[in-house]
């Protein structure tokens, strides 16, 4: 059958068009009780309400999904695909944790084979999941970096990735070297980099594993290609932070190790953040660089509590998404991630509502990608990855979900009740459907 070039979807629709942290509600948040998305060689070219533009598009086909909720694809913005295999490893913090589980898993990553299998299952994991685009660690071996991109390019993903660069305090069979590290991955930005939807990330593990030269080297190639990005780990664990200044004396701490290489940037992503200063989160602020929030990572691996309210406060405004950190974060699911962020800020006596949890799952994590002219929401002509959610999907969100028509009026309070209890309730189950777009890409 040839591809079909203009279509339409018909559900409910939520998407972000501000940030709910700053703008209210009914200024951030648009939302269509019975819309009609309208998608064309890819991309969204419009939606609104069905009633008003059904007369307008009454010759293409339309796949109507009542009772649903569709929203942008979510945005994993940290995630590593050599740890798939070992997630849910038992008992241990950070520093112990990489040498325990990590780094032995991901040895297996120089069979270029064994890459390729496993970057097919993480893929398809995450499309059952409902992430459409994820900042992706690869491993130290340049191979794996390949087969990544292999699988992401056949499936038409927007995804971004790099080899991981560590020069020291790692197994010999996992590290590099400062020239090699630089080497390989210039080769891997001069052919990935802009191939389809690809995009590349130049990716030191965290400030421990690679000396001065290495992070130099980093920094040399984010002025060689200042489109692409960096994507390292930045103060998830006291015994890591105080490791980084032991290992870096005469710094002002551990994102001045990073700053002094020339790695804090627009396109700058730092996964975790827990322990960061207040100078830390003013200096991220002023870089305009982001923080990828992994809570059931941080959860899991005692790490700490994020201080959401201070990244998204009017001093200090750094652009955050979420990150499921697989392996150690404990599911692929944006949803679950949702809830545990949710849960963090309840620890910290702050609020995370359902609409500010969808805006960093989609437009926000777009935002700290430097993504938000192609990805994030349904503004026309932006690419149509898109989630097909049912708030219905088990028994027990069948009752807290029942239909919107029976008990609420369908109104932006109604639709947030719903989002919210789906988020926290909800898993792969509720993923009905995935698309790139406008193609679907999963069923359940």
């Amino acid at each position: 059958m040839p591809k079909q070039i203009t279509q339409g979807f018909r559900a409910s629709f939520v998407d972000a068009i501000a940030d709910p942290f700053y703008e209210s509600e009914t200024d951030s948040i648009r939302y269509f009780p019975d819309g009609l998305l309208v998608v064309e060689h890819g991309k969204v070219k419009e939606l609104g309400d069905y009633n008003d533009l059904r007369s307008r598009y009454a010759d293409i086909p339309i796949t109507h999904y009542p009772d649903h909720i569709i929203v942008s694809g979510f945005i994993d913005t940290h995630i590593h695909f050599p740890q798939m295999e070992m997630i849910a490893s038992y008992g241990q913090q950070l520093l112990e944790w990489l040498s325990t589980y990590t780094f032995p898993t991901e040895a297996k990553f120089a069979d270029r084979h064994y890459a390729s299998e496993i970057a097919a299952l993480f893929l398809k994991e995450l499309l059952r999941n409902g992430t459409t685009t994820a900042l992706v660690f690869t491993s130290v071996f340049p191979q794996s970096t390949e087969a990544f991109f292999e699988e992401a390019q056949r499936l038409n993903l927007r995804m971004i990735a790099g080899k991981v660069m560590m020069d020291r305090h790692a197994p010999d069979f996992l590290t590099d070297t400062a020239d090699s590290s630089y080497r390989e991955s210039k080769q891997l930005i001069e052919k990935w980099h802009k191939r389809d939807r690809l995009l590349y990330a130049v990716t030191p593990r965290f400030a421990i594993t690679s000396t001065p030269e290495q992070l130099t080297n980093a920094g040399k190639l984010l002025t060689e290609f200042p489109d692409v990005y960096l994507h390292t780990h930045l103060s998830e664990n006291v015994k890591e932070v105080e490791a980084v200044a032991a290992v870096f004396p005469g710094h002002k701490g551990y994102l001045d190790v990073y700053d002094r290489a020339g790695l804090v940037g627009e396109r700058s992503i730092f996964a975790h953040g827990v322990q960061l200063t207040d100078q830390e989160f003013a200096r991220l602020a002023e870089a305009n660089s982001a923080i990828a929030f992994c809570p059931t990572s941080n959860l899991f691996l005692g790490s700490g509590l994020f201080k959401l309210e201070k990244a998204k406060s009017r001093e200090t405004p750094v652009k955050v998404g979420l990150g499921t950190d697989v392996g150690a974060g404990t599911s692929f699911s944006i949803l679950r991630t949702a809830c545990a962020a949710y849960q963090v800020a309840q620890l910290r006596s702050q609020k995370l509502s359902s609409f500010q949890s969808l805006f960093l799952a989609t437009l926000g994590g777009a935002r700290a990608l430097c993504l938000e002219d192609k990805l994030g929401n349904f503004e026309i002509g932006k690419e149509a990855d898109f989630v097909v959610l049912n708030p219905r999907s088990t028994p027990i969100m069948e009752l807290r979900n029942q239909r919107s028509d029976d008990t609420l009026p369908p109104t932006l309070a109604a639709i947030s009740d719903q989002l919210f209890a789906t988020i926290v309730m909800g898993d792969d189950r509720a993923i009905a459907a995935t698309y790139i777009m406008g193609d679907l890409a999963h069923k359940a």
